[in-house]
């Protein structure tokens, strides 16, 4: 097969670089299929870890997130991902939060918490505590289940999260539900404003930005790239009643989407 021509940054055309682009864009696959293979593994090695240290060595939870913070961090290296933070100055290193962000890719998960340097759980829906040794490790390490079906157990879960978060510990909410496909910011569904009035804790908006380039939904090897997380300034909650649920909801779609750039937010919102 004939080799194509390449130009150079001087307007010549170069099968030489051309060569080079090609041989640097295999090895990149390369190294993206080994970090997706080694995902799996990884999460359980950690996880078994987790456990070991909170049932054996140091029965603490807060030192215990050093295993998921070193796990979100080698898959970023892995594939290199870097992750720039701004707006964290808004934050008080005591305070208990709410995070609420967009949902573009797998990476806001290893981003924010491989960098993210604010104390903090996961919401997860409650089948995920099902998983051999994954599962246990969640529980053991505070992750706080919540039941998404219809009905009692789901209002149940809901005040049960809020409690756990009344007693100190903030979380990460994606209240668009699932990722999103084309990377735009999808409506938000108003649980996590609910969860938010019912704990009485301040919410804080974050926007992820570049995650979608970096591995889209249904993407199956993620790019090289930096993540930009935008973090704004918390939202107090206090006078708020469930009522404002709705209400409440729009805002923070509104918050967030003010931290995106043009290829996160809605078309409509284009600047």
């Amino acid at each position: 097969m004939r080799s194509r021509p390449f130009r150079d940054c001087c307007g010549m055309r170069t099968t030489t670089t051309y060569q080079r682009h090609s041989r640097l864009s295999a090895l990149l696959s390369l190294r993206s299929l080994f970090a997706v293979l080694a995902a799996v593994p990884l999460t359980f090695i950690f996880s078994a870890m987790t456990l070991v240290d909170l049932l054996l060595v140091r029965k603490n939870e807060i030192k215990a997130q050093f295993f998921p913070i070193t796990w979100g961090r080698l898959i970023c290296q892995m594939c290199q991902v870097r992750v720039d933070i701004s707006g964290i100055e808004h934050l008080d290193p005591d305070a208990t939060y709410i995070f609420v962000g967009n949902h573009a890719s797998q990476f806001d998960i290893f981003a924010f918490q491989g960098y993210f340097p604010h104390d903090f759980r996961w919401i997860a829906k409650k089948e995920l505590f099902r998983i051999p040794l994954f599962g246990p490790a969640m529980r053991r390490a505070g992750i706080i289940p919540i039941d998404r079906s219809a009905g009692r157990k789901a209002v149940k879960s809901l005040a049960q999260a809020a409690q756990r978060i009344r007693s100190g510990s903030s979380v990460l909410i994606f209240p668009e539900g699932t990722r999103s496909r084309d990377g735009r910011l999808m409506p938000f569904k108003s649980g996590a404003a609910l969860l938010a009035i019912k704990s009485g804790v301040a919410v804080v908006p974050v926007g992820f930005n570049q995650t979608h380039q970096i591995m889209p939904k249904g993407a199956l090897l993620p790019r090289p790239g930096t993540v930009y997380l935008r973090v704004g300034e918390p939202i107090d909650v206090s006078e708020l009643t469930t009522a404002d649920k709705q209400v409440f909801s729009e805002r923070l779609y509104l918050e967030v989407a003010g931290l995106l750039d043009d290829c996160h937010r809605p078309a409509s919102q284009e600047m």
